[in-house]
């Protein structure tokens, strides 16, 4: 401890967003190791942060004081007032805490600020902070403060009647004078004044530092800290900065050293009297859940067990009366819900549900709480914990007092209801939502960073995307240190070594506040009274949106005791929803989520329909199916094969990072093709629904429980312990396996093989309550989409009207199920997406009208309104007669007319060109009847359709092009054609694959060539980690589109054809599986479609290729059985495995997860040329030498390789393949019109070939070998 005792009152943290440069629990140990025992906080405007704060002070054992440094208006203007002339100026003003009260106030003061007083700055006004000045201390504060700014003016009689009114309101025992010591010139006089105000008035002083980070040398950093706030350079001169290097937490030494000598240091003897009337208890924790009224008699446990009670009676039948584990379970969980004080909760949560079912909301439960009985007997779930084998204690811990998360999931479109009627419940003034704050990660640092130091913005990208994208983020250090490129730039280029040395000082900080995007806070009493509240985060036309928010993050409000609630928007529940309202309308079935099949339920119809979408699923045939929708989920599905509810369980569950590896075993075991092992038989109980394989957290618990006498809830701790893999937890619970385990029949060797297996495990098993709650919805959809797909399609096109990338997607879907999709129609469409049968039978999609851009949907409805109440319109002259243009307005008609609504009454180009004269002829036709002259003189004013467009010159119509841009442009997708179409005919024959066989293209074509036409949507032009440019294209088709990457050889070669989007290109290359979504790499691009067709060679190759030419006496050699030949000993050769099938991501891995460009792999020196066309007349021989190998499933496969190899590279050279058997030539393979391009390139691939060789021959004689 110092022997000389100061205080800082007057400190900034990170929460003074892009202000303050002090990361609190590095502040407070710094605090702390300066010998201080009391540190204040008083960030900007608000208390984000005052709970950390306390927090962290209270563990390094120093007292925590609770500030805000706040604005307050003029003392002639109000916090309400809004005149950009006058209500532009604010002043600072620095509040303390004392007490509970004075936390109270200074609560609502922040609150107030933000509600009501906020214009520019979070304001009160001084009739305000008059009424809430109790328990509270107040300063003069910095130079932004009221009193320094009068004292800067000359205003001595203003500044000291300022003084005179804080002495009134808080009394010279709570009221400060600030004195600071930096360079400002205006500091010194200010000082001077405030030291003589405070003798003359016998006003204390008080001295701080303006704390705005910690030490001395955080000066630079902040100093780009605060360039990154106002998006200035740090090189600019006329800029935001702090005034020197002073504005860090000095030691006590230091101020007194600067402030000893005034008064005999009063101004510092007072930081310290001030902390000791400082008294403030932030640790008591208890509940604040809201009151939920209960019927007269009953308490909220009562209600809960009466309504439980009576639901496991609905849910179960007479089961609940004759099985006594099922009562024991509900019995179980009551008294574990009532010991916790829960029933409140569950009861608010069940009357959600009551509303919901009543306004015919749809809803689901995410997460653990699907393992509740309880849950489930209250109707709040939906999925059978006993039939599925879930645990309550994965949702419940009797061991773990902690508030349990219902996460509930709502149609996307109807989340706002659900929030209105909580805040209409139990109060607007108790219920916010929450606030969240994004921070600086590593590679957002590095770009923040190089843009205030001016560094060149494509060397930073290059920088920056050296930098992964991880859920749990390191130190940017550790990224260089870990990636050799990134290494070599940090330490070759100077500029960026000084933008990684910045963001590294910046990495975390706190950027920015905005709201959670579903979590509710709900209490009992004003929010306000249990802590500061924050106005929305940003403008938001949302009718759900809470018009207040936290100002304390998710964990702090929990950890405060309040309730949250989290109101998540499903869009799957909105497109479900539609599905069966449009099934109900043409089909006459009601379907819910309560009556969609997704287990059999006995009637021989709908079990034999839940085969069949279980077939369907087994084809991979998931577009539009929740949660399958990935083309490596398809694979995945395709090699499974699920027949049942539990695959589809296990599936989701295995599908991730981790666990991915196992799902080639779980197929093998579940389909017979490998034994299912158990390393003891009590595991069989456990496993065998998941063939041996630990897939979930809870099968981890019931292992615990089963073989080792843990009770499930201490299971569970054990799973969570283990799972974090900290050393004295992990040997703890390996040590009650190896000794408890004898006890139930497990040997002290099996138990540690368990328990290895479960130390694996932990990390990677999933949450069963929540995996099996979703998959019900995966069956549920895809059941709609296999037995209804015209409906189902519908609503996904109406959910997801504007995606242009999932339309483009549904409508391929569509085309594939020989469902017809019809152009919009004034006359026919619906809002919505909509059914339409056709004359042929068959069931078409009629385009939405929401789907037009810019229509407007209030003047849409106005259209279909009066057409559904006045019939069909007859042409222009009704529609503008009967519907009042003057309130449609002319552009939601343009639009119609441009998107072909109206093209049953005209062309396009006369509709667009009679626009003015029929919203005129409207208005005249609405005018008149406004004022009586229709009824007067009856059709006298109605003109035809004739009469409307008799005066209008003869256009031709718009051209093809242009109507399609229109499309394009309001719909974000072509309708009525594709501009790929034209040249369709030319590429008929030319071997031309379509974005769906790309998108769903198995291992077996990784690197195959291909080709592709499409039209160019979109190039994004990158840089390579040595400086070289290359792209990524986005090239489209009618059923969809796909990634195609130009490295940058490619794209110098080629770039030209992709410098305008909107061309149609044809182009070569290899098909990639290799990263996630598969793409195509590209080694040759043509618009020369016709010459293209010459060159039209199947681009995957088989033996039929080949025109064989024997040796004489010997056989085909690709007959089955031949007998294997010895290697011979010339070129040494291993046999080389069978392709290996794309690594799965659950997450498709971004461009940055591109390995290094490599000359020798990825980059082809001397690949295909400008054009596709038919080639000139060989001048070279390429003769390759094949070695078989003794099998010949591998040979056929090395010999698909090798041509596909060759026939990869255009050009005009000829090439055979010589059959090398028992150390002689048994065969000549010639490919007569096929061709390659010999070049180094060629070379170096088939040179990565073991069991070849290969010659060019030329006119001159062998010109070149290579092995």
């Amino acid at each position: 401890m110092t022997d000389q005792p100061f205080v800082h009152l007057h400190v900034h943290t990170e929460y003074s967003l892009l202000d303050g440069f002090c990361d609190i629990k590095k502040l407070t140990r710094r605090a702390g190791d300066l010998g201080m025992n009391a540190l204040a906080i008083s960030d900007h405007g608000t208390m984000y942060g005052v709970i950390d704060f306390y927090n962290a002070c209270k563990e390094v054992g120093i007292k925590p004081i609770i500030g805000m440094e706040g604005y307050i208006t003029p003392f002639d203007r109000r916090m309400t007032d809004r005149d950009p002339t006058k209500d532009r100026e604010n002043h600072h003003l620095l509040l303390l805490a004392m007490n509970d009260t004075g936390y109270k106030n200074l609560m609502k003061i922040a609150s107030a600020a933000q509600l009501e007083g906020y214009y520019y700055k979070p304001r009160i006004d001084k009739e305000f902070l008059e009424r809430h000045s109790e328990g509270i201390i107040a300063t003069s504060t910095c130079l932004g403060g009221q009193i320094p700014g009068m004292i800067m003016r000359g205003n001595d009689d203003g500044a000291r009647a300022i003084v005179d009114w804080y002495i009134q309101t808080f009394g010279k025992d709570r009221f400060y004078l600030e004195l600071q010591h930096h360079k400002l010139d205006e500091l010194a006089a200010v000082n001077e004044w405030l030291v003589r105000s405070g003798r003359k008035d016998q006003v204390g002083l008080v001295a701080t530092s303006d704390v705005h980070y910690i030490t001395a040398e955080d000066y630079d950093p902040h100093d780009t800290l605060l360039c990154i706030q106002t998006t200035a350079l740090k090189a600019e001169a006329d800029r935001m900065r702090m005034s020197d290097n002073s504005y860090y937490l000095a030691n006590p030494e230091q101020m007194w050293s600067l402030f000893g000598h005034i008064n005999n240091g009063e101004a510092l003897l007072n930081t310290v009297r001030i902390a000791e009337m400082c008294d403030l208890d932030l640790s008591r924790k208890e509940y604040h859940l809201p009151v939920f009224p209960v019927p007269e008699g009953f308490t909220s446990d009562s209600f809960m067990r009466h309504l439980a009670e009576k639901g496991l009676v609905w849910r179960y039948g007479d089961r609940a009366y004759r099985e006594a584990d099922l009562r024991e379970r509900l019995e179980f969980e009551i008294a574990t819900i009532e010991k916790m004080g829960f029933a409140t909760y569950f009861l608010i949560v069940w009357d959600l549900c009551e509303f919901a079912r009543q306004a015919d909301i749809w809803w689901n439960v995410r997460g653990s709480g699907a393992g509740s009985v309880v849950l489930y007997s209250l109707g709040i779930t939906n999925i059978d914990p006993i039939q599925n084998n879930l645990l309550f204690e994965r949702f419940l811990n009797p061991g773990r007092v902690t508030m349990p998360d219902i996460d509930m999931d709502f149609p996307d479109d109807r989340r706002h209801e659900m929030i209105a009627y909580t805040s209409r419940k139990y109060g607007e003034d108790k219920v916010a939502a929450i606030i969240t704050f994004g921070t600086l990660g590593a590679k957002a640092a590095v770009r923040d960073v190089g843009r205030a130091l001016g560094v060149d913005l494509a060397l930073v990208n290059q920088a920056a995307r050296l930098i992964p994208t991880e859920p749990k983020p390191k130190p940017v250090h550790d990224y260089v240190e870990g990636n050799p490129d990134l290494k070599k730039l940090y330490g070759s280029n100077e500029a960026i070594k000084q933008v990684i040395d910045t963001a590294a000082h910046l990495q975390g900080v706190s950027r920015h506040a905005s709201t959670h995007a579903a979590g509710v806070i709900v209490a009992d009493q004003p929010l306000v009274e249990y802590l500061p509240l924050h106005r929305q985060t940003k403008e938001t036309d949302d009718a759900g949106a809470l018009k207040q928010v936290t100002q304390f993050p998710m964990e702090t409000c929990e950890a405060i005791g309040l309730l949250k609630i989290d109101f998540l928007g499903l869009s799957t529940l909105t497109y479900l929803r539609r599905a069966c309202d449009l099934i109900a309308r043409h089909h006459g079935i009601r379907y819910s989520m309560d009556n969609i099949p997704y287990r059999p339920t006995g009637d021989p119809t709908q079990d034999g329909m839940l085969r069949e979408t279980f077939a369907m699923l087994g084809r991979g045939e998931t577009v539009g199916v929740f949660q399958l929708e990935s083309s490596g989920m398809q694979s995945m599905l395709r090699d499974m094969k699920p027949s049942k509810f539990e695959n589809i369980v296990a599936g989701v569950s295995l599908y991730r990072p981790g666990p991915l590896e196992f799902i080639p075993q779980y197929n093998a075991r579940m389909h017979g093709r490998e034994q299912v092992e158990y390393l003891h038989p009590k595991l069989a109980d456990i496993l065998d629904e998941t063939y041996g394989i630990i897939v979930y957290q809870e099968q981890i618990m019931q292992i615990g429980q089963q073989l080792f006498g843990y009770s499930l809830g201490e299971a569970d701790l054990m799973r969570r312990a283990v799972s974090k893999k900290k050393k004295a937890d992990l040997e703890k619970h390996r040590t009650i396996f190896t000794e408890k385990g004898p006890e139930y029949g497990v040997n002290t060797d099996t138990a540690g093989k368990i328990f290895d297996q479960i130390e694996f495990f932990a990390n990677y098993g999933f949450n069963k309550s929540h995996a099996a709650d979703y998959a019900v919805i995966t069956v549920q959809t895809a059941y709609l989409k296999c037995h209804y797909p015209a409906e189902y399609m519908a609503a996904l096109l109406s959910t997801y009207f504007d995606d242009a990338v999932k339309v483009t997607t549904f409508l391929a879907e569509c085309k594939r199920l020989d469902i017809p999709i019809l152009p919009p129609d004034i006359n026919e469409s619906q809002l919505d997406f909509d059914i339409q049968p056709l004359i042929d039978g068959r069931r078409g999609i009629r385009f939405g009208l929401a789907a037009i851009k810019n229509a407007g949907v209030g003047a849409l409805t106005m259209l279909i309104h009066e057409r559904e109440t006045g019939g069909r319109f007859r042409d222009l002259a009704d529609f503008a007669s009967r519907v009042d243009l003057r309130h449609v307005g002319k552009r939601t008609v343009e639009m119609l007319v441009k998107v072909g609504a109206f093209s049953a009454m005209g062309s396009r180009s006369q509709l667009v060109a009679a626009l003015d004269r029929l919203v005129s002829f409207s208005a005249d036709q609405h005018r008149a009847r406004e004022v009586g002259q229709i009824s007067l003189f009856g059709d006298v004013m109605s003109a035809s359709n004739d009469d409307l467009l008799s005066k209008l010159p003869k256009i031709e119509e718009v051209s093809n092009r242009s109507m399609l841009e229109w499309e394009r442009e309001l719909l974000g997708i072509y309708v009525s054609s594709h501009p790929i179409d034209e040249f369709l005919t030319a590429l008929q024959g030319a071997n031309v694959i379509t974005s769906h066989d790309v998108l769903n293209a198995d291992g077996a074509l990784h690197e195959k060539p291909v080709r592709y036409a499409g039209l160019v949507s979109s190039v994004r032009k990158l840089v390579t980690k040595s400086g070289d440019m290359m792209a990524v294209v986005k090239l489209e088709d009618r059923l969809g589109a796909v990634d195609a990457v130009l490295f940058p050889k490619m794209w110098d070669r080629f770039k030209e054809f992709f410098e305008e989007t909107g061309e149609v290109v044809l182009v070569s290359g290899r098909l990639d599986l290799g990263r996630g979504e598969p793409q195509i790499q590209i080694e040759g691009v043509t618009q020369e479609f016709e010459m293209a067709v010459g060159d039209s060679a199947a681009l995957i190759p088989t033996y039929a290729d080949a025109e064989p030419i024997w040796m004489e006496g010997e056989e085909d050699f690709s007959e089955p059985n031949m007998p294997a030949a010895p290697q011979p000993a010339a070129p040494a050769f291993t046999a080389p495995p069978p392709p290996p099938a794309p690594a799965a991501s659950a997450e498709p891995p971004g461009f940055d997860a591109l390995p290094p460009l490599d000359e020798d792999g990825m980059v082809f020196d001397d690949a295909p040329l400008e054009s596709l066309e038919a080639p000139p007349p060989p001048s070279k021989l390429v003769r390759v030498r094949f070695w078989r190998s003794g099998s010949e499933e591998r040979d056929r496969w090395r010999l698909t390789k090798l041509v596909g190899e060759i026939n990869a590279f255009f050009g005009r050279d000829h090439y055979e393949i010589v059959v090398i058997e028992a150390g002689a030539p048994t065969h000549v393979l010639r490919f007569n019109g096929k061709t390659t391009q010999c070049c180094d390139a060629l070379l170096r691939k088939i040179e990565k070939l073991e069991g070849v060789e290969i010659e060019i021959q030329e006119e001159s004689g062998i010109a070149a070998t290579g092995r």
